[in-house]
């Protein structure tokens, strides 16, 4: 694989990273299913320590579809994350049109949000899931249309399908500065077309399918440390034009060695979105 990377910035770290193994056998999980759960096959992971750069430094060379992601200084009027009313009201348009600035998306529809807690007191206390601390991509080749017509309706996705679409997601801080469990983010064009490992998600209504990645020497991650409330990592998940650079983005929360002690939990939100393109 032949790739010319920046040169990398002087402050980096090294992190472990949850990396699934591939047994041949693909993972089940249940989600909202505990009737279930005796029949889950839970996935295999394994620690690899990985040099992750500091990419503020470079946040002006970053391209959403050369290297799958964007850093970006995004201010928003949202004063509520957790109301459901007010991110209709007030996110969804925010976020459709950043997406649309850096995809150049012709449109977008906003389909789904997920806040994320680090502390379990914290997510009990908003009903708000945990990080996630695995190598992942959110959707695969089937899951993304299957979403894609759930969300849309049959009728709509093949008008949609006939041309490009993709699905990006926009993550930010929702309250205080991120010093636990930051988010690390792969160079979609550092991620070898292989080790994308099927790990299905059922839940009672539906089944979803997500990609969790093998390890590869060649993954280049980095990682915008101490994110604010006004700063957002936009990023696709999904992209139905197999020429573009980077199509997927391997991203998953990590542990800071410089996070300082008695640190205040990470509190996020997740946006994901349909991009359609002309």
């Amino acid at each position: 694989m032949n790739l010319t990377l920046e040169k990398p910035a002087a402050d980096t770290i090294r992190a472990s990273f949850n990396y699934i193994v591939d047994t041949g056998i693909p993972p089940v999980r249940y989600i909202d299913w505990p009737e279930m759960e005796h029949n889950a096959i839970p996935p295999q992971y394994r620690q690899y320590e990985m040099t992750v750069r500091n990419g503020r430094p470079l946040r002006d060379t970053f391209d959403l579809d050369t290297h799958g992601f964007v850093f970006v200084d995004h201010a928003t009027k949202v004063a509520d994350f957790t109301s459901e009313d007010e991110r209709g009201r007030v996110y969804d348009a925010e976020v459709e049109a950043l997406i649309r600035k850096h995809s150049g998306a012709a449109e977008v529809v906003v389909f789904d949000h997920t806040i994320r807690v680090s502390d379990e007191e914290g997510q009990k206390a908003s009903g708000a899931r945990p990080t996630v601390k695995g190598v992942h991509n959110d959707y695969t080749e089937a899951s993304a249309p299957r979403r894609l017509r759930e969300i849309v309706g049959d009728s709509g996705a093949e008008r949609r399908i006939a041309k490009r679409w993709a699905i990006v997601q926009v993550w930010r801080p929702i309250r205080g500065t991120v010093m636990i469990d930051p988010l690390g983010i792969c160079d979609g064009r550092t991620i070898p077309q292989q080790g994308f490992i099927r790990v299905e998600r059922r839940y009672k209504d539906r089944t979803g399918e997500v990609y969790h990645i093998a390890h590869h020497p060649l993954h280049a991650w980095f990682w915008f440390p101490r994110m604010q409330r006004d700063e957002a990592l936009v990023f696709k998940v999904f992209d139905s034009d197999a020429g573009k650079p980077s199509r997927f983005t391997a991203h998953s929360a990590f542990d800071d060695p410089a996070t300082p002690a008695g640190a205040p939990p990470r509190e996020s939100i997740e946006t994901r979105a349909f991009a359609f393109f002309d």
